[in-house]
């Protein structure tokens, strides 16, 4: 099972943008709490939307762990 640049690029994507909803939305709870003093939804505006694109693409790690687990049967 080797894996082409393209491959290895598509499985990075859903966990960049998992790490960068959670870094986001840290920062926009702290950055909403010192404004107006009640943190505000950890996952609203651009947090939400690094979630969602982590989301779409999944697609690499559904098949990779498919072919893993065909390959153990």
């Amino acid at each position: 099972m080797s894996r082409t640049f393209a491959g290895w690029l598509g499985l990075a994507a859903s966990p960049t943008f998992a790490v960068m909803a959670v870094v986001t939305g840290l920062d926009e709870a702290r950055a909403g709490a010192v404004l107006c003093g009640a943190a505000p939804s950890p996952l609203g505006g651009m947090a939400l939307m690094y979630a969602l694109m982590s989301g779409f693409h999944l697609g690499p790690w559904v098949r990779l762990l498919s072919e893993r687990r065909l390959l153990s049967h």
